[in-house]
């Protein structure tokens, strides 16, 4: 391992992600979108602040409004930074970061495997599968918390030792417990499910002591890095928390609890948040519970299979995973994925299965990766005792081939992406386009840019237009009228029948309690609201 092997494959992972950017010139989805505007107010000097609202668990005042009360900031972070640095508010801008961050992950994850298997071809095949990561190639150039996610997840466990026997306690194992803690800290300023690698690093700073046979000094080593770990954590964390101290009233916003409760996936924009309680939990049942958990098992699962195995991975991954069953990091990898699993099944089954397995799962991807080389290792020692196979030319042979089948599936996934779009040179920047159009025809009616508009993609319509946006809620006419109401919102603009008990709104517009039918801009019903008597 030589820097010539770290610069190959950084310029290799950038490759895909570069032609990948190059057919993408909008944020394309409202994670994206989110993540892209509070980065924009940051560029512009508004600080943590958002002139849009895409849910409404925080009961927010009106706007602006303190933002990232339910996702986290670092990414919103990282594209200012990227803005400020060029001096543009463009999305090119905004994403320099993460391909950056993209192009290191192929050289990390090879990385990766040499500590784990001790072997340059480990290492070569490694980094091969991940600058073609499958179904995650089309959202490392978005400003999205994936490509991070994944390089701290890597990260961590390139640090981490498979024991503490023979490093020096004070020049080794300290520091890099309050490495784990700033790892810890970075991931829980990048996704809410973050704080979960504040315990999985805990658990690795006392797990390293574990062969020693003196019970008193393994307590007091342990506890003692277990202090050096929070202080990383501590560094990263604290001034955010300070901060939602000082906007919300609490360290954690609001608006986390209370997602807590939901009962299916569109109560996230539920309005009033206050509906969402134990009780509203508790009253579906124990039988839909149960079923919504079940349900999302099988999203994840599948998920599991699909994204993290690419499907034909999946199979040498489990066998790396026993080959390397007695390795501490390995081991501590499977413990960090259950834990996912479980918070993204049990404790949040419709977000996890709505894509928040898939953004907290890429952190494990760089392991997944580096396990493959002994996965397929085990699969060639199984060839060579049973069918007699050539050991060196079947390695060769199964290696191009991995790499092959992860080009051909990430090809025919970013094709699907990136297919020629109905408004835009590609599909993935018709919902920004399809915005614009939209605020065409509210200029075209004069209508001043600081009214705000209800929209079903609040983050996007805002990143579109700059024009002040928030998020139809969830529930009946009734709700969305206090809704516009509260928030002094003038204008609705109707995609979908996605109003309760309003079926035929959309299908049949016409003028309805607050709302005054106006006109249809691409299959998109456009009312005006209706304040006072």
């Amino acid at each position: 391992m030589n820097w010539r092997f770290y610069c190959l494959f950084a310029l290799l992972g950038l490759c895909p992600v570069a032609l990948t950017a190059f057919f993408q010139s909008s944020p394309g989805y409202m994670d994206a979108d989110y993540y892209f505007a509070g980065g924009l107010r940051l560029a512009e000097g508004q600080g943590f602040s958002e002139r849009l609202l895409w849910n409404y668990l925080d009961d927010p005042v009106g706007l602006p409004h303190p933002s990232h009360g339910y996702w986290m900031p670092m990414t919103s972070i990282l594209a200012a930074v990227g803005m400020i640095l060029t001096g543009s508010l463009k999305f090119a801008s905004a994403r320099l970061a993460f391909l950056l961050i993209a192009a290191l992950i192929p050289p990390l994850s090879g990385a990766l495997a040499w500590r784990l298997n001790r072997c340059i071809r480990s290492a070569w095949l490694a980094a091969g599968l991940a600058c073609l990561p499958g179904l995650y190639l089309p959202f490392l150039p978005a400003t999205d918390a994936f490509g991070l996610t994944m390089l701290l997840g890597g990260a961590f466990f390139l640090l981490l030792p498979t024991s503490a026997n023979g490093l020096s306690f004070s020049r080794v194992i300290l520091p890099r417990s309050f490495l784990f803690g700033l790892i810890a800290g970075l991931m829980h300023l990048t996704r809410a499910d973050g704080v979960l690698w504040l315990f999985i690093a805990l658990f690795a700073t006392a797990w390293l002591y574990l062969d020693h046979r003196n019970r008193s000094a393994w307590l007091r080593r342990a506890s003692l890095a277990g202090l050096v770990c929070l202080a990383g954590y501590g560094i990263v964390m604290a001034p955010w928390l300070l901060r939602n101290a000082l906007v919300f009233g609490a360290p954690f916003a609001p608006g986390s609890a209370r997602a807590l409760w939901i009962t299916a996936y569109d109560e996230l924009f539920i309005y009033p948040a206050e509906l969402l309680t134990p009780q509203h939990w508790a009253q579906v049942g124990l039988s839909a519970i149960l079923k919504a958990r079940l349900w999302a098992v099988g999203q994840n699962l599948q998920s599991a299979l699909a994204v993290q195995g690419l499907i034909f991975l999946f199979p040498l991954i489990l066998l790396g995973l026993w080959r390397l069953r007695k390795d501490r990091r390995v081991q501590l990898a499977v413990l960090a994925w259950l834990m996912i699993f479980l918070t993204m099944t049990v404790v949040f089954p419709f977000q996890g299965a709505r894509g928040g397995f898939f953004h907290s799962g890429a952190a494990l991807q760089p392991v997944f990766w580096a396990l493959t080389p002994a996965g397929l290792e085990a699969f060639l020692s199984w060839g060579a005792r049973r069918r007699g196979w050539n050991t060196r030319h079947a390695r060769r042979f199964f290696s191009v081939g991995l790499c092959g089948l992860a080009l051909i599936l990430s090809g025919v996934i970013l094709s699907g992406r990136l297919k020629p779009g109905t408004l835009a040179r590609s599909a993935w920047d018709d919902p920004h386009q399809h915005d614009l159009r939209l605020e065409q025809f509210l200029q075209d009616r004069s209508v001043p840019l600081t009214e705000i508009v209800l929209v079903n993609n609040a983050p996007g319509y805002y990143v579109a237009n700059r024009r002040p946006a928030i998020s139809i809620p969830f529930g009946d006419l009734r709700a969305v009228c206090a809704v516009a109401q509260r928030y002094q919102a003038r204008y609705l603009l109707l995609e979908m029948e996605q109003i309760a008990g309003e079926s035929d709104l959309y299908r049949q517009p016409a003028d309805r309690q607050c709302l005054h039918y106006l006109d249809s801009v691409s299959d998109v019903r456009v009312f005006a609201v209706v304040t006072g008597p």
